[in-house]
């Protein structure tokens, strides 16, 4: 080890520059939630979990599902139509 170092040319922030399409948040999700990624991380043999946490999310919102409140109509008639025979 030098006794000195030179950091005179030396540039603040991250070593590798990050992708310009994403953006760095502090967010809190349930240790069991995150286990579960890392455990499915390690099955499929390595990445990264917030990768895979991310394209969860975006298949969420580019899956079209039934909204909750019509959900719960459909259910009710089907059941009422059920125990009406």
């Amino acid at each position: 080890m030098k006794k000195t170092y030179d950091f005179s040319k030396g540039k603040r922030g991250a070593v590798v520059s990050s992708d310009r399409r994403k953006v760095r948040i502090t967010i809190r999700i349930d240790k069991d939630v995150i286990d579960w990624f890392r455990k499915k991380v390690e099955e499929i043999g390595g990445g990264n979990y917030q990768t895979l946490i991310n394209n969860s999310l975006k298949e969420s919102i580019h899956t079209k599902k039934e909204p909750t409140e019509m959900m719960f109509r459909r259910i009710i008639k089907e059941e009422l139509q059920h125990h009406a025979m």
